[in-house]
């Protein structure tokens, strides 16, 4: 049987990433993110050819709470449940605290820690009727540690890691896992985004923000890949991980070793 699988912010990078590992694996997918409408199109379409479930694409602003109750309720009443949860939607906004403007904050923690907890406020009571569940939050190495110049994306993935371990006690026997994935830099959209803005900030070459910025803490000088990262969330959705709850997998390269 398909598994039904949402997953936020999954229109481009490493979301994307986890919509065709899923898709090709032969799960129901919901996609969501924005983007250009054809091109949208041409993402689900593809993915929907690229295995046996069927593939669906629900433009929710992670903003509104409102948008996101809908985008689990199509889940629901699309695939009659919601076996997996994965929230990776995410943005940045790269300035010092004195000068991150207060739209942007609000911006930031609406999208990369709000939305997690409007999700799974609506997911949780659809895995438990069912009797099992998996919640898969896409953290980052800053939700273990912090970089400068990064205040509302550092504090709001930090909060994503409490907010998985709290809601892993409170659903351990319940048969319903939650746990995070912590990658470190992946050359998304959203990380080459931040490269001229980095750039900028520290009046330097793009080149060195990726050498001597970026990949610095990372002992393998080297980009984790989206693959990566999709690989881990099919193992963390798997009956192989059902003792696994409540805690996170870095993939950062050996930042965090340090």
């Amino acid at each position: 049987m398909n598994r039904s699988v949402v997953i936020t912010g999954s229109t481009s990078g490493i979301g994307l990433g986890i919509a065709k590992a899923f898709a090709a694996a032969g799960d129901n997918v919901v996609i969501n993110g924005f983007g250009d409408k054809d091109e949208i199109e041409a993402i689900r379409s593809s993915l929907d050819a690229a295995g046996s479930g069927t593939v669906l694409y629900h433009p929710a602003d992670m903003t509104k709470p409102v948008d996101i109750e809908d985008l689990i309720l199509t889940a629901r009443d699309s695939f009659g449940t919601l076996d997996v949860l994965v929230n990776n939607a995410g943005i940045q906004h790269v300035a010092r605290i004195e000068e991150f403007p207060p739209e942007k904050w609000d911006q930031l923690i609406a999208i990369l820690l709000s939305s997690a907890f409007h999700t799974m406020r609506h997911a949780i009571p659809l895995m438990k009727t069912a009797g099992k569940g998996r919640i898969i939050n896409v953290a980052s190495a800053h939700g273990l540690v912090a970089s400068p110049f990064k205040s509302a994306y550092v504090a709001a993935k930090h909060g994503i890691m409490g907010l998985t371990k709290t809601a892993a006690l409170e659903l351990a026997q319940e048969n319903i896992t939650v746990n995070a994935i912590c990658p470190g830099f992946v050359l998304t959209p959203l990380v080459e985004r931040q490269i001229p803005d980095q750039a900028r900030e520290k009046g330097i070459s793009e080149e060195k923000v990726k050498d001597e910025v970026m990949l610095r803490l990372q002992a393998t000088k080297e980009f984790v890949g989206i693959d990566e990262v999709a690989a881990a969330a099919i193992y963390l959705a798997s009956d192989a991980a059902r003792s696994i709850t409540g805690t996170h997998i870095s993939i950062d390269g050996g930042w965090t070793a340090q």
